[in-house]
């Protein structure tokens, strides 16, 4: 956490982002990846009369399955930031001393935020937190949290539910898997594309190296059977 964060959102108890870039796409890359490696295990069981409606509903159960384990991650993630938040506002309240309550915000700067922010500033930010009388007793849940969870589980569900898919409107077993493998690494590069220009690389650059990274872990499954 930098110590800007105590002053920059509404209240100290206010939920982060749903939507973070590099959050939502890494979890959206696991998902595919988790799919991908359901999708070939079932496969590696043997085909049968049902296999398509199998893989079909494996791969679905396993984009329901993780979005519902990523909801509630970030149910976990919120209140536990959320609670550090508190906490670190009830230590600089408390402090007596200036000079304590600007060190114990320095300590919960990341470290590459550390040299760019100096003692003055601090200062200033130890006096905005100490002033504020709405700081909550302790880290609760609040309504746009489940808000926020349930749309974390929509789009991890609906935007995996492509791998699934070919196993229902292909009847063949084998073209499906290479349909739906064929869409894993088209979303995977197109997740690379937004991480890369999220973090100022090339787009093209680091889509390609995420669709790879599908491609090696495709290969890999196959050569274990699926």
């Amino acid at each position: 956490m930098s110590a800007t964060d105590l002053t920059d959102q509404q209240s100290v108890g206010d939920r982060e982002p749903v939507l973070d870039v590099v959050d939502r796409v890494c979890e959206l890359c696991f998902g595919l990846f988790m799919a991908l490696t359901f999708v070939g295990a079932v496969s590696a069981v043997g085909a049968g009369a049902d296999a398509p409606r199998k893989m079909f509903f494996t791969a679905l159960g396993c984009n329901l399955a993780w979005g519902l384990a990523d909801a509630v991650m970030y149910l976990v993630r919120t209140l536990v930031a959320r609670g550090r938040r508190v906490t670190l506002a009830h230590a600089v309240r408390s402090e007596p001393d200036a000079a304590a309550g600007v060190q114990t915000l320095r300590d919960a700067m990341a470290e590459w935020l550390k040299p760019l922010i100096g003692d003055t500033e601090l200062e200033s930010i130890r006096r905005r937190v100490a002033a504020r009388s709405d700081v909550p007793r302790r880290a609760v849940f609040v309504r746009d949290d489940f808000v926020g969870a349930a749309g974390i589980f929509l789009l991890v569900v609906c935007a995996t539910f492509p791998v699934a898919l070919p196993f229902l409107l292909i009847a063949n077993v084998a073209t499906a898997l290479i349909v739906s493998r064929v869409l894993t690494v088209a979303m995977l590069f197109g997740s690379g594309i937004a991480l890369g220009h999220y973090a100022g690389f090339g787009g093209w650059q680091a889509g390609l190296a995420m669709a790879a990274l599908g491609i090696l872990l495709t290969i890999a499954i196959i050569a274990l059977g699926g």
